[in-house]
């Protein structure tokens, strides 16, 4: 079953990788205070002048046509509004159920609409070191594993038909489920959601789905300096030998098994641990009455509450420098360890941040520009985490030319803003902005209590909002200044920066000390074995016996000695640079090694030949040895031919494992490695995942998905497959001859085209 090597050299595809976006948001810019305004002054006659404005606000004469002054504008310093009013935390009601989950339930009858939110304390913090990604991946794939009792299709129809939506994720500490309808649909969708919750099926095909994704993630993760920079500084703050600053790579992703997820769901996603909150257009103490029935059977024992890891600061001050050849711009991040958001100078600090830099305001940006000459959108936070310390961070861009002035800036006003108060101004303007943009954060009850949900989770109090809506509103000068000295430490920030340095018109030394390189390079994904028992191997061996005599039988696979197979291949139409090509092949293998692969392509054809150690190619240019990344792939798809894969089990050197209940891994000595997945119903092989070499960048990660099984001489043999690369499609395969035992000659094979 051969991968189609030269295809496979022809692409290389990416995907952009979402990154977390902070947990506060930045002050926006300050509304003005004032009164509603009166009726605006009336447009002038056509023909007649525009009145001029007097520095002082008011219209002077008309130069022309007899007229005197018309009413004053209304300047926006002259508006006036009422008081900002305090936030009010409506009365929510909470429960604890007999199963022990917590229920927290506010009625909102504004709209027949009602919303659901289930958190869970668990989160990718309890990552074990060798499967980082698992609770990111387990946290998907509740909704899109499908359930027990419904596939992920079926629920998909239930809820498309009745406009309702049930999503799920999960962060550092949490795992959220949550779901959206209209009332009268309401419980129809709250059972579909209590299944998420409380029985999904992890099937395998989704797991694969979201590996993908993940692969991809993982391979595009340098593309965007700004996350770069921005991740690169989270290591360094809390160091890369813990959760906190760990990231999922291609091995540790592969190492998650359906077996996993079950046993990672079974430890933590009980009820005792879980807390759902309602909103919406019911009645609080029949909805209670409903929830309490629909999860009564929810009843696993009780585990013992998770042990999160403990932090530390790792900060350790300096220049950093994640070098990238290409391009002309600097992406930096500066920062060092942060506060918990029930610090006591949470607001202090949210106000230094926005007086320091806030866009294209601020004291950073506006020296930066009077400076180099530029503008620069430049923006600091205070991102506090709920149970543990966030982070206080500076990031920007800039031209790489003056990377180095516009970081002494940066250094020169952190250091100015722990040794002077701020000015009245920027402690009003920063200190309303944030209060106005306080208010609009929960303007409706449905984000209030997404809120209100968060902080009883945490175990913060109730009155948390309105304490701190206060804090900000009494702050004083004196309180910035102090936050800022208390905090804040010049000396120990560390500087992340991303750059081309061929740019540079100042070393980055001149910031100070030595410069630290960062390693960013991802490493290679490789086949690694699972665990391997004497169980799990007898389980393998038994799954993949069962493939055998799906197919046709073992002895009818041991009598094959030769086949050609004949395809056509539809690359996918959002495939870079060849998308829509079409491409014929046709492969000839000899046993047990000898390999030879014909292909037109609309460019010419293409011929290959290995005995599985050496060999040649041909090409329009010419002809050479099989060599490099082109030998490796060669080697690849050798190990998968058909009839060796499925008789593996009798192949010296090779180990099958059983990963799960209908998947196996393959592998040999010398790295070759895949996983095969059978159907459960037929035992026919219906997936089959590795990595394909590239000749430039990281493995990709292919799976090739089997259907439209024939006999052919006795031999069941697939003739449609579809080709992922990194979770897209890369191609549809169609067989169109089979031929088995015809008699190939080691000669013909060998031969190269004239």
């Amino acid at each position: 079953m051969m991968y189609r090597y030269l295809a496979i050299a022809l692409l290389s595809i990416s995907a952009a990788f979402a990154q977390p976006v902070p947990t506060t948001q930045p002050p926006l810019r300050p509304a003005p205070k004032s009164e509603p305004p009166k009726a605006a002054a009336p447009k002038p006659d056509a023909g007649q002048a525009d009145a001029a404005e007097t520095p002082e606000g008011t219209s002077a004469p008309a130069a022309r046509g007899g007229r005197g002054a018309g009413p004053s504008p209304i300047l926006p310093k002259d508006l006036k509004y009422p008081p900002l009013r305090p936030i009010q935390v409506p009365n929510i009601t909470s429960f604890t159920l007999p199963n022990g989950m917590k229920l927290l339930l506010l009625e909102d009858h504004e709209l027949p609409i009602v919303n659901g939110l289930a958190m869970v304390h668990a989160g990718s913090l309890l990552d074990p070191p060798e499967r980082v990604g698992m609770a990111v991946a387990a946290g998907a794939l509740l909704r899109s594993g499908g359930t027990s009792a419904k596939t992920p299709d079926q629920m998909d129809n239930i809820l498309e038909t009745m406009a309702a939506t049930i999503d799920s994720s999960a962060d550092e500490s949490s795992t959220r489920v949550s779901f959206a309808t209209v009332k009268e649909n309401l419980d129809t969708v709250l059972g579909v959601f209590k299944e998420v919750l409380t029985a999904p099926e992890f099937r395998q095909d989704k797991i694969e789905a979201i590996r993908a994704q993940m692969r991809t993630a993982i391979s595009s993760r340098n593309d965007d300096s700004a996350l770069l920079a921005q991740r690169e500084l989270t290591g360094v703050v809390y160091g890369r030998d813990n959760p906190f600053g760990w990231l999922p790579q291609y091995a540790t992703i592969d190492r998650i098994t359906r077996k996993d997820l079950q046993a990672y769901y079974q430890r933590y996603f009980v009820p005792s641990n879980t807390s759902l909150a309602l909103w919406g257009d019911f009645d609080a103490a029949q909805m209670k009455e409903t929830i309490e029935k629909r999860f009564a059977d929810w009843t696993p024992a009780a585990q013992a509450a998770p042990q999160f890891p403990k932090w530390k600061d790792a900060t350790a001050g300096g220049v950093y420098l994640a070098e990238k050849k290409e391009g002309n711009q600097t992406s930096f991040a500066v920062g060092e360890m942060g506060i918990r958001a029930d610090d006591k100078d949470m607001a202090a600090l949210q106000v230094i941040a926005g007086i320091l830099a806030s866009g294209a305001n601020g004291r950073i940006p506006e020296k930066a520009k009077s400076r180099t000459g530029a503008t620069h959108e430049i923006r600091a936070f205070w991102s506090p985490s709920y149970d543990h310390p966030g982070m206080f961070s500076i990031t920007g861009t800039t031209g790489s030319i003056g990377t180095v002035d516009v970081l002494r800036v940066v250094k020169e006003e952190v250091q100015r803003i722990t040794t002077a108060e701020v000015t009245d101004q920027e402690l009003t303007t920063t200190r309303d902005s944030m209060l106005n943009a306080l208010v609009f954060t929960y303007d409706t009850r449905a984000k209030l209590l997404s809120r209100l949900l968060l902080l009883d989770f945490y175990g913060y109090p109730k009155d948390y909002l309105p304490r701190f809506q206060k804090s900000l509103q009494a702050l004083t000068k004196a309180d910035i200044l102090r936050a800022a000295k208390q905090y804040l430490s010049p000396d120990k920030l560390a500087i992340v920066v991303v750059a081309n340095l061929s740019s540079f018109s100042d070393p980055l030394e001149k910031l100070g000390g030595e410069v630290t390189h960062l390693d960013i390079t991802i490493p290679e994904s490789k086949v690694e074995p699972v665990e391997t028992t004497d169980a799990s191997l007898a389980e393998g061996k038994a799954l993949l016996q069962k493939a055998q005599a799906a197919m046709g039988g073992v002895q009818k696979l041991l009598a094959i000695k030769d086949y050609t197979e004949v395809a056509s291949y539809q690359i996918d139409a959002s495939v870079p640079n060849v998308g829509g090509m079409k491409v014929t092949e046709t492969d000839k293998w000899m046993a047990p090694t000898t390999f030879r692969q014909d292909s037109v392509l609309p460019a010419g054809r293409v011929a290959a030949f290995t005995d599985g150690r050496l060999g040649w190619i041909a090409t329009p240019q010419g002809w050479g040895g099989l060599t490099g990344t082109q030998l490796k792939q060669v080697q690849s798809d050798l190990f998968r031919t058909w009839f060796r894969l499925l008789l593996s089990d009798l192949v010296e050197g090779r180990i099958v494992n059983a990963v799960d209940g209908s998947s196996v891994q393959i592998s040999d000595p010398v790295g070759q490695g895949c996983k095969v997945e059978f159907d459960s119903e037929t035992g026919l092989p219906k997936r089959i995942t590795y990595d394909t070499p590239q000749a430039i960048g990281p493995p990709l990660y292919t799976e090739d998905l089997l259907s439209d099984f024939r006999e052919v001489d006795g031999v069941k043999l697939p003739f449609q497959i579809t080709i992922n690369q990194s979770g897209k499609k890369f191609a549809d395969v169609t067989v169109t001859e089979y031929k088995l035992n015809s008699g190939l000659k080691l000669a013909e094979l060998s031969k190269r085209p004239m």
